[in-house]
């Protein structure tokens, strides 16, 4: 899986000044007073201010990866279709195979005893779904047909875009120990990025309510 930053706009002193604007105020260095601001906003769920900053990534995960992640709302979209697209299909596995976990009713627990065997029996069916992928497209079969036979597993691509508040949400949501692991990951790749672009608001970012 892989996150990258496509473009981004906008700092911390956007975001005060936003803030601030209501009382046609405005400063030009960001401060000690300002990072106050910012966990204040953030502790007393004033978040229009953060959706002044913008974030753009191109990710690439497995599908069943991505249809979790899209369900997030205001976090704009646009996939890599297999209607047009045919190149060779990659498949996904896990570093672990996790085993389903016994007090809640969906995620993983610990690890499946037999992992070699897994692993051989997923990499044998991967084979065979970009054998026979091929093969469908050798015999003249549209893409849009032959892509229904590709699993969840299959990698994906998408651009995905919002405002900071936006992103915030999504974190707060996604990076909790209790999600699954996969979107976890993403969510961890974007999070890093924002802290390096925006340390204040990120520093805000633990009084943050889920969305």
């Amino acid at each position: 899986m892989k996150v990258t930053l496509v473009s981004s706009a906008g700092t911390d002193l956007l975001v005060v000044n936003a803030a601030r604007v209501s009382f046609n105020k405005e400063k030009e260095i960001f401060d000690h007073d300002d990072m106050k601001l910012l966990e204040y906003l953030a502790k007393h769920n004033h978040t229009s201010p953060f959706n002044h900053i913008w974030l753009s990534f191109h990710v690439k995960a497995p599908i069943f990866v991505a249809r979790q992640l899209v369900k997030h709302k205001f976090l704009p979209w646009n996939e890599v279709s297999r209607r047009y697209v045919d190149t060779p299909p990659e498949f996904y596995t896990p570093p672990t195979w996790r085993c389903k976990a016994k007090d809640k009713k969906q995620g993983s627990g610990g690890e499946v005893k037999d992992q070699a065997i897994v692993d051989k029996t997923v990499k044998d069916i991967n084979e065979l779904t970009r054998h026979t992928y091929n093969s469908l497209l050798e015999y003249g079969v549209a893409p849009e047909q032959a892509r229904m036979i590709l699993p969840h597993n299959t990698y994906t691509e998408w651009r995905w875009s919002g405002s900071g508040g936006a992103w915030l949400d999504m974190l707060a949501e996604r990076i909790e120990p209790d999600t699954q692991w996969e979107t976890r990951q993403v969510a961890l790749d974007i999070l890093e990025v924002m802290r390096d672009l925006y340390p204040g608001v990120m520093n805000a970012f633990k009084y943050w309510r889920k969305s």
